[in-house]
């Protein structure tokens, strides 16, 4: 890796004891650090990194080696704002071998970009004024804003935290609090904690402020030392906060560990079922990984404004409310399975990021993938069975993987990222989905017991440590006997993913796998990469009996295998594997007829990849988009919560790719989906039962909201009721919470002001954040041209930044909105930019705003617009929103007249 994109190695710090004075009245903070420093080469300087927005002041370094044991002051301190740098020089080299203490103070403002020192959200009024609290957000490179820091993952050090606040207030940091005391002047205090707080006082400018009324005086909280950990794993807050807590008893030790959940007073009772299942999965955690979690608590905070969904804080996990409140009375299913997947997903972390850190960015997937793969398929699996998120993991995660992973513009998982300004943009689909689903699929080809033993393997090993591809390749070889990095390095290190193509002969089958492109395209260059395939050949005898062989692998270009063509068959059973298969049109006819019979031997998971290949298949012109319809409408007798889903997706898909052609094949496409949903809302009804399944529950919300975006009269009808009596009774008891988004939605875009005046209003007082998200999706819903001018100009009075993309997916999911939406972003493109400097978010607006439309003068119109400007912080959102331009203009084109030739054909068997 290039020497100037990494800090010089010179020194290593092993020990910071941090200072932080926050001021929520003045929105300022104030440090001082101490760092203990290992010299490893003779050296007159110090490089670290620190945000330009720092002042930094007071910079000395205290050697051991030196005779006069004197402190120096720094005789000249340079600041390299671009790469987020200083570096102090003093007149006496610090000698190899030695160790040194690293003393200096800086000051800041309190943020409100959602990252480093300190992310400010405001909440209720409270005594005639908003009253505002503080947090952190360090990943991936923000501990520099907050203090100056050797602020790389491989760089890691022990924290000693302390932290003086308003008195009234609670502080929180990764570990508990050892001593916390109000600060009151004591003159004589000359020796021990008395002197300490004088200097403190001193430094920071304290007054005890005791006889002052309606004015808080200050405390001094100090925590716990932390292990060794990576400086984008810091955290600490200080807000008016309450707290749930709950404990759970190590199976290893039998040591009992608090559990807290922290949030403001409004919310915290939203925050009970996030707790429970947090005491749930530790212990199972432990068992899996025979690996104690080794900090003495676990809290978990709540916070209004936040860029990630959530964070990994070693010990002090932090999330938006969206993340981790559901309230039990109110909050639909969709609602308490993300809340339950993203606290499992953060309590992997702990493992996986915490315990043990990828050395650099580009190892970000060993963070990522496994937090994805553990934490919301593999352990809440053992929560919440009745979920089956092993199956749904492939609408959740594999469709979004193959998906971006299709474009020319993709990248390897483990992707080069020497550039602290590149880092942001690959937490993707690839560093989670992918890479998930590529760990899913090993998982299943050498068995889950191996898997996850040579995963227990591998932590024991870097425990405190950094990490690397081939370190987990190791322990999952030893565990397995097999070579992993052979099977696995191209899935890793490579671009892309195959299309497996099937031909037929009689008694065998020809397989080829080629590098599969959603413009159907690859050149020579790009097809050079061959995958090990596990293949996963499900076959079923003459007697019926199904079987599965997950032992053959692909390994070179093409191969012949033995199969009995005259019974049905399938390669990637279960739909375990990274790729996409392409039968002939005869054996997806005969696929479809076997999925559609009771008793399949095809199971939903087969179903799910059947329909999805067909359609992205036809995307990329392997196959006709008539063919994947068909198969759809051959499937309409399903069952299957999650195969409906899968068919609404594409469908879905369809309906969006023709949202600028005639009025005619809009309104027969939409015809065909209300044919395909109505019968199921006939079926369940629109009332919800305490005994209803999860599955049955979904389907339901899923045919009502489809059948509702069809335009079937009878639900719009249905929906604008139950609407229509909460506007004028606030009595919201005929909209059950899984029908919230749906009723909103379809009441705002057939409806006009009154609608969109009460969706509006829920969106500034919502009773649970799933509510709030539901109100923004029904504001960007309306059809009425003047009513989507209002949104888009609301986005830039009266929204929370976190909240933006809601209204930017919204909005570009809005056929009349899509336009506008991209012309307001134009307009207003320089604020967005300074509103998103920095952050997680800025790719998603890129994405949200481009990837939709559908013709190569978009593409053109795009890239037109970006030109001269910067875009090294959203250039792969940026080439990927354009690969996927080119890919919808060309899959519109070859598609037109097969379409419109099918539904003509439909409409007649119909009878329509």
């Amino acid at each position: 890796m290039p020497d100037e994109f990494r800090l010089p190695t010179n020194v290593k710090p092993t020990h910071y004891d941090l200072i932080f004075k926050t001021d929520l009245d003045n929105m300022t903070f104030q440090g001082h650090g101490t760092i203990d420093i290992d010299v490893v080469e003779d050296t007159e300087e110090i490089v670290l990194n620190a945000s330009p927005d720092l002042a930094i002041k007071d910079v000395k370094v205290f050697s051991e080696a030196l005779k006069t044991e004197q402190t120096q002051g720094s005789t000249e301190l340079k600041q390299d704002q671009e790469k987020e740098r200083i570096t102090a020089k003093f007149a006496t080299p610090l000698p190899k071998g030695s160790k040194a203490k690293l003393q200096l103070g800086w000051e800041g403002k309190l943020g409100d970009n959602m990252t480093g020192e300190l992310t400010v959200s405001h909440i209720e009024e409270h005594e005639g004024k908003k009253r505002y609290y503080a947090l952190t957000q360090f990943e991936p490179t923000a501990a520099r804003k907050a203090f100056p820091s050797w602020d790389e993952p491989l760089l890691k050090a022990e924290y000693t935290i302390t932290m003086i606040s308003r008195a009234d207030t609670v502080n929180l940091s990764n570990m508990p609090a050892v001593s916390e005391r109000p600060f009151v002047e004591s003159p004589e205090a000359t020796e021990g904690d008395g002197k300490s707080i004088g200097k403190l006082a001193k430094m920071f400018s304290l007054k005890s402020e005791a006889a002052a009324p309606r004015v808080k005086g200050w405390k001094i909280t100090k925590f716990e030392k932390t292990p060794l950990m990576s400086s984008y794993l810091l955290a600490f807050a200080n807000g008016h906060f309450e707290h749930l807590e709950s404990s759970y008893k190590s199976p290893l030790s039998g040591k009992t560990i608090p559990l807290r959940m922290y949030a403001t007073p409004e919310i915290i009772h939203q925050a009970a079922f996030a707790l429970d299942v947090k005491a749930k999965v530790m212990p199972i955690y432990e068992k899996v990984f025979q690996l104690e979690y080794p900090l003495p608590k676990l809290d978990t905070l709540v916070a209004h404004d936040f860029d990630a969904g959530a964070m990994e804080n070693w010990g002090l996990i932090t999330g938006r409310t969206s993340a981790f409140l559901v309230d039990p009375k109110k909050s639909d299913l969709a609602a308490k399975k993300r809340v339950a997947t993203v606290m499992s997903h953060e309590c992997a972390h702990l493992w996986f990021g915490d315990l043990v850190t990828m050395e650099w960015w580009d190892n970000l997937w060993l963070n990522e993938g496994f937090a994805t793969l553990m934490g919301e398929v593999m352990i809440i699996d053992k929560v919440f069975p009745q979920w089956r998120v092993d199956s749904d993991f492939i609408n959740a995660h594999l469709a979004r993987a193959l998906d971006l992973d299709s474009v020319r513009s993709s990248h390897p998982i483990e992707v080069p990222v020497p550039d602290a300004n590149q880092i942001n943009q690959i937490f993707d689909a690839l560093s989670y989905s992918k890479a998930g689903s590529v760990l899913r699929m090993l998982a299943y080809y050498v068995g889950e017991d191996i898997f996850l033993k040579g995963v227990a393997i591998y932590l024991s090993k870097h425990i405190y440590s950094n990490s690397v591809t081939r370190n987990l390749w190791e322990g999952i070889g030893e565990a397995s006997g097999r070579d992993v990095p052979k099977m696995l390095d191209n899935w890793i290190l490579k671009i892309g993913f195959p299309v497996v193509t099937v031909r037929e002969h009689g008694d065998s089958i020809t397989i080829r796998q080629d590098r599969f492109l959603a413009t159907g395209d690859p050149t020579e260059e790009e097809n050079q990469t061959i995958w090990e395939i596990p293949l996963s050949i499900k076959t079923v005898d003459a007697d019926g009996k199904v079987s599965v062989d997950r032992a053959i692998l692909l390994t070179e270009r093409e191969a012949t295998i033995k199969v009995d063509t005259s019974r049905p068959f399938k390669l990637n059973s279960g739909t375990t594997g990274v790729y996409r298969v392409a039968y002939t049109p005869e054996r997806i006819t005969k696929l479809g007829e076997e999925a559609a019979k009771s008793g399949s031997a095809f199971s939903l998971e087969d179903r799910m990849g059947l329909v999805a290949d067909a359609f992205i298949l036809a995307k990329a012109g392997t196959s006709k988009t008539s063919a994947a319809l068909s198969l759809v409408n051959t499937l309409k007798n399903e069952e299957e919560n999650l195969v409906w889903s899968t068919m609404a997706s594409q469908i879905s898909g369809v309906q969006k790719l023709y949202w600028e052609q005639s009025e005619e094949v809009r309104e027969d496409i939409d015809a065909f989906a209300r044919a395909l949903y109505k019968p199921l809302v006939d079926k369940l009804g629109y009332e919800y039962s305490a005994t209803d399944s999860p599955d049955t529950i979904e389907l339901r919300t899923l045919a009502i909201s489809s059948a509702a975006t069809a335009k079937e009269p009878s639900v719009i009808a249905e929906l604008q009721s139950r609407f229509k009596h909460f506007v004028e009774t606030g009595d919201d008891s005929k909209i059950p919470a899984d029908l919230i988004r749906s009723t909103y939605t379809t009441a705002v875009r057939h409806g006009g002001r009154t609608e969109y005046d009460a969706v509006k209003k829920v969106y500034k007082n919502p009773p649970t954040p799933s509510a709030k998200i539901s109100a923004m999706l029904a504001m960007t819903a309306s059809e009425d041209s003047e009513l989507i001018d209002e949104t888009l100009a609301f986005i830039l009075t009266d929204v929370q930044i976190q909240d933006t993309m809601y209204f930017f997916a919204g909005s570009a999911s809005n056929r009349l909105a899509r336009r506008k939406l991209n012309a307001f972003f134009k307009e207003n493109y320089d604020k967005f930019m300074k509103m998103f400097e920095g952050n997680f978010s800025i790719s998603r607006l890129i994405t949200y705003n481009f990837q939709d439309l559908t013709s190569e003068e978009d593409a053109k119109a795009t890239e037109e617009f970006f030109k001269g400007k910067d875009v090294s912080k959203f250039n792969l959102a940026l080439a990927q929103a354009l690969d996927s331009i080119h890919a919808n203009a060309k899959w519109l084109e070859r598609s037109k007249g097969d379409v419109t030739s099918w539904l003509k054909e439909w409409k007649k068997q119909a009878k329509l």
